[in-house]
């Protein structure tokens, strides 16, 4: 496997695919004419790298279909000629997901962009992948309904790309990520083939293959068109801030709000440099004689929220907190999330470039991997800003260094690794909703067995025959289809020789 991106190792381009590039590109045009389709070098450039900045690669071609049939077809053509195909929402994915291939078609859904129907008697709406995360709640606000899950990006996420990651947000905690919160899809597969599973129902009959499908990062379809859940708006919205000592201290409240059976809407961390940097950003009140800050929002009906803010602030206390200021208004309180879900870019005021890390614990260790994050920090000798979803252990860990500065992005990538291995380690898992991509992909092994990932590779053949699906992510050796379906003999015998085969 070789690429263009340094100390990335990337599927090995096809020789045949690349003589016959403007061959590809013509037949291309006729599918899609007018200025779907982008061929020059110039014009490519802004779709070389997706949120994980750190790694760049031109794509064949850029194709930007606007029908559910352009799809289709462009698919069919790629599957038929054995053309490689990455699938690209709004292109802010932070783990390389929609990283091109120099030998693939980047499929671009941007002009899928439209609400297509809303359906309050159903507490449903059905939207095209090119929307945005925000864009389906601005949609519905006005009936008094709204779109859960909230990625710190929903501004410039599309739904399309929640899907493929199976994203979540501040208020997850309570109502899910993207799989709790999807109720059906159109898709196409490689061959061509358009294909709905659920629906406005409640669940589907059969298989789950819905669940499949969302979290599945490009590997096994187009997306085409999202059925979402709508939810009426809480009648009350309350948020409190609150700050302590020490990041153990913080860790070991939430564990207290969560063990005490209180289930807030959200629960965010963030530590004293995230804090500085979303306070310089947004200038909201934050507190800077803090080591870590908690946001907790609880909503429901007035004497519910009331209820609980007074345990939380109980428990708050109990954990030796130092500052707390509960949210007078809606305004205050939108200005209190303003500041967490501006930490990302708030952050790149404190250094050149950062890696922004995704992986999942159990609450309970917190404390505990937060102080080994300190002691990998000295060791790598790279600073660390700490901000993420508190409530169901999602770090988000944001790794500061330097890119011009020699072996500064290695150290980050390692310091990085080590982070991932280390949730593993206490319980937990490679990502919480960036997905694997390519940033987690030779880390799997570190979760999953061989049998582990032969079992999920074997999945993907079953949709995708060829492996012409975003190839390169998720798993850490390319396979192709036929050699999943091998049989292993071993000392001239099958392994478990007593059971029927098929």
């Amino acid at each position: 496997m070789t690429g263009t991106t340094p100390g990335l190792r990337l599927p090995e381009a096809d020789a045949r695919v690349l003589a016959r590039r403007e061959d590809i590109i013509a037949a291309l045009r006729a599918i899609v004419p007018g200025e779907g389709v982008i061929a020059h070098e110039r014009e490519m450039r802004p779709y070389e790298s997706d949120g994980l900045t750190a790694y760049r690669q031109l794509p064949l071609v850029v194709v930007l279909p606007s029908t559910t049939e352009q799809v289709a077809a462009v698919l069919k053509y790629c599957h038929d000629n054995e053309i490689r195909v990455v699938p690209r929402g709004s292109g802010t994915s932070l783990s390389g997901g929609a990283l091109p291939l120099q030998d693939a078609v980047l499929l671009g859904m941007g002009k899928f962009n439209r609400v297509l129907d809303i359906d309050t008697a159903n507490r449903a709406a059905v939207v095209q992948p090119g929307v945005t995360n925000l864009g389906i709640s601005k949609a519905v606000d006005h009936l008094g309904f709204y779109y859960a899950p909230d990625p710190s990006s929903q501004i410039a996420c599309s739904i399309g790309g929640n899907v493929g990651e199976n994203s979540g947000g501040v208020h997850c905690l309570k109502y899910g990520l993207t799989t709790n919160n999807v109720l059906g899809v159109e898709m196409v597969l490689i061959t061509g083939e358009v294909v709905r599973l659920g629906g406005k129902h409640l669940d589907a009959g059969g298989l789950d293959l819905l669940s499949v499908i969302i979290g599945s990062e490009g590997l096994l379809g187009v997306v085409t068109e999202v059925t979402v859940r709508l939810l009426k708006k809480p009648d009350t919205a309350r948020a409190v801030l609150v700050g302590f000592p020490t990041s153990e201290d913080a860790g070991e409240c939430v564990a207290r709000i969560i063990g005490g059976g209180i289930i807030p809407a959200a629960i965010e961390m963030m530590d004293r440099d995230a804090i500085a940097a979303a306070e310089a950003f947004v200038n909201v009140g934050y507190p800077l004689d803090v080591e870590a800050l908690l946001i907790v929002e609880l909503d429901g009906p007035e004497a519910e929220c009331a209820h609980l803010l007074e345990e939380v602030t109980r428990i708050a206390e109990g954990c030796n907190s130092v500052t707390l200021r509960v949210s007078t208004s809606e305004q205050e309180r939108l200005g209190f999330w303003a500041g967490r879900k501006a930490a990302f870019p708030a952050v790149g005021r404190l250094s050149p470039d950062y890696l922004c890390m995704d992986g999942t614990i159990p609450r309970r260790q917190l404390p505990y991997v937060l102080s080994r994050m300190r002691e990998l920090s000295e060791q790598y000798g790279l600073r660390v800003a700490n901000v993420f979803h508190a409530g169901d252990g999602n770090l988000h860990p944001l790794i500061l260094y330097d890119a011009n500065a020699p072996g500064e992005l290695d150290a980050a990538e390692n310091f990085g690794a080590d982070i991932l291995r280390l949730c593993v380690e206490v319980g937990g898992v490679l990502t919480g909703e960036h997905g694997v991509g390519v940033e987690k992909r030779d880390l799997m092994p570190t979760m999953f067995n061989e049998v582990d990932l032969a079992q999920q590779l074997r999945l993907k053949c079953a949709f995708d025959d060829k492996s012409l699906l975003n190839p390169g992510k998720v798993f850490p050796t390319l396979h192709r289809c036929a050699e999943m379906g091998r049989m292993h003999v071993s000392g001239g015998a099958l392994p478990f020789p007593d059971l029927p085969r098929f």
